[in-house]
């Protein structure tokens, strides 16, 4: 887990319990500071992070003592500070940020992802990979650091092959038939995912185009054992609050319903990959 969620997290739930030793809810905080009621939630939540001032008129809502007030500023500027080297790790390239995933996956016991868009890195051949992360650096101009983090991305796949660890991924039929790399490449990432459905230590399912789901799905994640990281355009989001990491593993569950997998899915894979050859 980013040491930056987890802190904004435990600042989060600082405030919150000064709040309850105040006496008052999150709806009469929020009325008394003029905020939304979703405002003191999201902070509360580890959702967002607040500013010197929020810390200030919150602490001055209730009447909290001048040391709890400087202590709580102390901690929210080392906070920021930690936020704004978060969000610079990717201005530097992607291999940092593919090191760090290949430290998560292999702290990991349980993995489950869910891919709307692209095939996942952990199932990625180089030459897609390398095509991933081309795109991302011209779009983010970002250094091109693209063969590090090839290199990279496929050493995190050794977890592949280890029976000790709980791999469940879940590839939308979408995101096989709008290629993010030339045809040939796309071919031998097919390829790639029928052989993968062999793999006793891999369960991979997809999503079938057309066919109805249980929930809207508006975006990929990956389920880290108690963390979800979703990744947006330009960042990535770490999601911890037990109740929120249970609503993606149900819906998780839920997808797999309508999934195919073993050989309904290697069917649909190389019919992809025939109308591709044509």
């Amino acid at each position: 887990m980013a040491s930056f969620e987890t802190r904004r997290l435990e600042f989060g739930d600082r405030l919150r319990a000064l709040r309850e030793q105040a006496g008052q809810t999150g709806t009469e905080l929020a009325s008394a500071l003029g905020w939304q009621q979703s405002k003191v939630s999201k902070i509360e939540r580890g959702r967002q992070t607040p500013t010197d001032t929020d810390v200030v008129d919150w602490m001055d809502a209730l009447g909290a003592a001048e040391s709890t007030v400087a202590e709580l500023r102390e901690q929210l500027r080392a906070l920021r500070v930690e936020q704004i080297a978060w969000r610079r790790q990717l201005r530097e390239g992607h291999q940092t940020r593919q090191q760090q995933s290949t430290q998560d996956t292999r702290t990991a016991s349980v993995l489950r992802g869910v891919a709307l868009a692209v095939v996942p890195g952990l199932l990625q051949t180089p030459d897609y990979a390398r095509a991933i992360f081309a795109s991302q650096a011209d779009l983010l101009e970002v250094p091109d650091d693209v063969e590090a983090s090839v290199t990279a991305r496929i050493e995190r796949q050794q977890a592949l092959y280890d029976p000790a660890k709980r791999i469940e991924i879940l590839i939308a039929e979408a995101a096989l038939m709008h290629p993010v790399c030339p045809p040939g490449v796309l071919a031998g990432q097919l390829d790639r995912l029928m052989s993968v459905i062999g793999l006793s230590t891999v369960r991979l399912g997809v999503l079938p185009a057309g066919r109805q789901v249980p929930h809207i799905v508006p975006h990929g994640w990956w389920i880290m054992d108690d963390v979800v990281l979703v990744e947006t355009v330009s960042e990535e989001l770490r999601i911890v609050d037990p109740d929120q990491v249970s609503i993606y593993h149900r819906l998780t569950d839920r997808l797999w319903t309508v999934a195919v997998e073993g050989d309904e899915a290697r069917t649909l894979i190389r019919h992809i990959a025939d109308q591709l050859a044509e």
